[in-house]
């Protein structure tokens, strides 16, 4: 456990992506199984240890520290674990920890009854830092700058296995990865794993710029609607179907109205979507069934799901991936000729001659469909996975644009624990401002320090880690979409909001208004009992 804690405070401390996979590389060349397959489980956050939950760590410290102690403190600091591990009353190092193998099994097994007690003791045993990585440990909340791919790609630079081999074998794996490191050590052959239920590594795309058009032909590319929903794999073996996230989690099981009603043999890219009769409802429909184990009937009737296909990796048994997409795109529409399905249908391709063709396209769309943009694809390209170069590109349309008004903040976590970032932000409803968005991005290290200092000298209340402050602050927040919600008291939420620019300019009173976010809504203002758009409370 100590070499553990002393890696994970490493890694939260070092910011160079450089000396991060150093660190790991060496963790994993030199801890044995299965201690080291554990921690890459914590790491990707592939462990799930059911006992432990964040309110139980908080009753285990309450019961030893003053409950207003620990609030102050839990504000200030702005993460549980380091919180719990300066706060805890009892001095640390009176004995050796567990490994992490033995810690794991310790908490699979102990019952709650006893669990208090059990974490109470190992709090009390164990150093600062030990103490930090036990909360890391059983919460999975690392925050600490390593994502599941930078762990992968220092088990790829520790063995010498091309990343793209060990992602193959990825999700067909689990805890704590025995067969994995015997593979990457040379001692055993690659992991068998079950084709049908193997996920494959996708093909992202990158952002277009203005340079691009001016070295790119048209003629090379093809292109899509960039549709608002989830990116999915579809795996069919004509017998058991699979259904992945972009992320490689299994999500068939909410969504049985795909699973149980596909049929062939292929493994498909695309869109899950929802809506009757393959219409795209919104992101807001979709979201009702997002992270939910399994759906509704009401779900079920009112909000279908689909997928619309864009691209296929294997047609059949055959790996078709090194062709080009003009070949894998004739081989996707053959497939469908021969495979009718009711719950898939192929995304169409676009039809235009150059750039500003294709520009007027992207505006039409986003005006009179909601479209999120356009996806550019060159018709050479293989299907090659991760975020290649030159192959790929996202031309979203261009985000929406409100002035609203800051009401409360929140500390953020990390390095930014000891900062103000996350903001909550709102409109005018009449004479009172409602919420209509969250954001902690979008400004600068110098703007935050600005903004946290000034949160600090208008704040009006506070709520725990939250602090209201006075309604004066101006935010112009940039946004992709909005939709109606039943969640905020304002009616709206934001798709992907934030902070464009500071207005420390522009008076309270100015910004925007929830009539304002009617226009983006393409509704009728809902407050209004006659359907006509007007302010609330006139």
């Amino acid at each position: 456990m100590k070499r553990f804690a002393q890696l994970l405070e490493l890694l939260a401390l070092t910011p160079s992506r450089t000396r991060k996979l150093a660190a790991l590389v060496q963790y994993f060349r030199e801890v044995p199984d299965p201690d080291r397959g554990y921690a890459l489980a914590v790491l990707t956050g592939t462990l799930n240890i059911a006992n432990v939950k964040p309110a139980l760590l908080k009753d285990v410290v309450l019961a030893e520290v003053d409950p207003t102690l620990f609030a102050m403190s839990y504000d200030y600091v702005g993460d549980l674990g380091e919180t719990i591990a300066l706060i805890w009353p009892h001095h640390g190092g009176t004995g050796e920890l567990p490994t992490l193998s033995e810690l794991v099994a310790l908490f699979n097994t102990t019952s709650r009854r006893e669990m208090p007690g059990v974490i109470a003791g190992l709090l009390t045993r164990a150093e600062i830092n030990e103490r930090w990585a036990l909360v890391k440990l059983t919460t999975g909340a690392l925050r600490i700058g390593v994502s599941a791919r930078l762990a992968k790609t220092a088990l790829a630079e520790m063995s010498g296995v091309e990343l793209q081999a060990i992602e193959e074998v990825w999700h067909g794996l689990s805890v704590p990865y025995e067969a994995l490191f015997a593979w990457l050590d040379g001692r055993a052959g690659r992991p068998e794993i079950d084709q049908s239920a193997r996920f494959h590594p996708l093909m992202l795309s990158n952002p277009i710029e203005e340079k691009d058009f001016e070295r790119l032909d048209a003629k090379d590319f093809a292109a899509e609607w960039k549709w608002d929903g989830i990116r999915v794999q579809l795996v069919l073996d004509g017998e058991r179907v699979s259904l992945f996230s972009r992320t490689g989690d299994d999500i068939a099981a909410a969504f049985p109205d795909i699973v149980d009603n596909v049929r062939g043999r292929a493994v498909l890219d695309g869109e899950l979507l929802v809506g009757q009769d393959f219409e795209a409802a919104s992101f807001n429909d979709l979201q009702q069934r997002l992270n939910r184990k399994v759906a509704t009937p009401a779900h079920l009737r009112d909000s279908p799901a689909f997928i619309r296909v864009y691209d296929m990796l294997f047609d059949g048994s055959e790996d078709i991936r090194t062709l080009d997409w003009t070949a894998r795109r004739a081989r996707l529409e053959a497939w469908f000729k021969a495979n009718p399905q009711d719950r898939l249908d192929v995304s169409a391709v676009l039809s235009f001659q150059d750039w500003d063709a294709l520009a007027a396209l992207r505006r039409q769309g986003a005006d009179e469909h909601g479209h999120e943009g356009v996806m550019i694809k060159l018709r050479s390209s293989p299907y090659v996975p991760g975020r290649p170069k030159g192959y790929w590109f996202k031309w979203k349309r261009d985000p929406n644009v409100v002035d609203a008004v800051l009401m409360y903040a929140q500390r953020g976590h990390g390095k930014r624990s000891s900062f103000y970032s996350d903001y909550t932000f709102g409109v005018w409803k009449g004479n009172e401002i409602v919420p209509i968005g969250k954001a902690y991005f979008g400004f600068t290290d110098e703007e935050l320090k600005q903004l946290d200092s000034w949160i600090r000298s208008h704040t009006t209340a506070s709520f725990g880690p939250v602090r209201e402050v006075s309604k004066e602050l101006v935010f112009e927040v940039a946004f992709d979409s909005a939709q109606l919600s039943t969640r905020h008291k304002s009616g709206v939420a934001l798709r992907f909001p934030r902070i464009n620019r500071i207005r420390w300019d522009k008076p309270a009173r100015e910004a925007g208004t929830l009539e304002d976010m009617m226009a983006f809504l393409g509704v009728d203002w809902p407050g209004r009992e006659d359907g006509l758009p007007g302010r609330a409370g006139q």
